[in-house]
């Protein structure tokens, strides 16, 4: 019988601190045991989608479990029809096409999830090894210095919506010399990945300039 991994957690590469409002907020100080992120040259930077974390079993090239976190969730059932629906729309989409037999992990986003914040019209799943990692990931990652001051300016000015921008639901604003200054869609951080499977988030509310409606946690 196949072991059932769950998605597991993912860390800042910075150390937090809990700041005057009790919100856990990042440092210039690199995470022991993370300076991976910023020194090892295959680490992608890839747009983190604010969904619900699903992985799908394949064996002999068939879908034949979906779990939500170790939740497994029946084909057939009403109270989370959505996820089921996102992994049919996925393979639909051809999203799937070079995955092999065993567990893949994935994003479920849209109309069910989150206050669906990318405004798309069905749900999808979308995986991490394949899709993300070739339509998702930030190309300019490496090409700047990769100190604190600048990450967290490259965060603050806005980074490119990647998944909306791809759907084409993403207006571009441009100034008088043409270049673009910014974008209309959500993107909600990123997450760094290793080739060998190690991997680190960093989400906008988690930097101290940050105004907005920050995330729950219990921890750090």
């Amino acid at each position: 019988m196949r072991v059932i991994q769950d998605m597991p957690k993912l860390e800042s590469p910075y150390v937090r601190v809990l700041n005057e409002k009790g919100e856990y907020v990042v440092t210039p100080e690199v995470t022991p045991g993370y300076e991976w992120v910023f020194t090892d040259e295959s680490v992608m930077a890839i747009e983190k989608l604010h969904g619900t974390n699903v992985s799908i079993v394949i064996e002999n090239g068939q879908i034949v479990a979906v779990f939500n976190r170790t939740e497994r969730i029946p084909f057939f059932n009403k109270g989370k029809r959505h996820i089921i629906d996102a992994v049919q729309e996925s393979w639909n989409r051809g999203y799937m096409e070079n995955l092999l037999d065993g567990q893949w992990f994935g994003e479920v986003i849209g109309p069910k999830v989150n206050g669906n914040p990318y405004g798309i019209e069905r749900n999808i799943w979308i995986p991490f090894a394949t899709f993300a990692q070739k339509h998702l990931r930030y190309k300019s990652w490496g090409k700047y210095p990769k100190d604190f001051n600048t990450i967290s300016k490259w965060f603050e000015d806005g980074l490119i919506p990647l998944y909306s921008l791809m759907q084409g639901d993403c207006e571009v604003f441009k100034g008088p010399d043409g270049k673009v200054t910014k974008y209309s869609g959500f993107v909600e951080g990123i997450v760094f990945t290793h080739l060998d499977g190690r991997m680190a988030k960093l989400r906008s509310d988690m930097f101290p300039w940050f105004s907005g409606k920050r995330h729950k946690e219990v921890d750090v």
